[in-house]
């Protein structure tokens, strides 16, 4: 599924789709707010990343390079992250999880596109 509804627009930055999902996985996977950031970590902290690099080259539609900018890692770590995710969804609750994890991105993503939101809506 990709989340990219409409064409990224030029203004928004390019980190802003990987904080994203950088904040959806460190809830779903309740790590504190920027374990995803450094440079080493446990596995899980690992697996996080990962995941979280998946959902935003997936998911948001960017390349493998820009996903490895925002993440500060190589494009080929990214390639490799995606493949190991990409490995794991034929578990299926795994993918059961990654695709909640991908609609619900979308969902905040196109909300976000529109300008509504719980501050909007006051």
């Amino acid at each position: 599924m990709n989340i990219a509804i409409a064409k990224r627009p030029n203004s928004t930055p390019l980190s802003a789709s990987a904080r994203l999902a950088e904040a959806a996985v460190s809830g779903a996977m309740r790590l504190p707010a920027g374990a995803l950031r450094t440079r080493r970590g446990t596995r899980r902290t690992a697996f996080a990343r990962q995941l979280a690099m998946y959902l935003t080259h997936v998911g948001f539609g960017l390349t493998l390079t820009e996903v490895g900018a925002c993440f500060q890692r190589d494009r080929t770590t990214v390639r490799h992250a995606c493949a190991l995710i990409e490995d794991r969804r034929d578990q299926p609750t795994f993918d059961f999880a990654v695709s909640a994890l991908e609609i619900g991105l979308a969902h905040l993503a196109f909300g976000l596109q529109l300008g509504v939101g719980p501050e909007v809506s006051r």
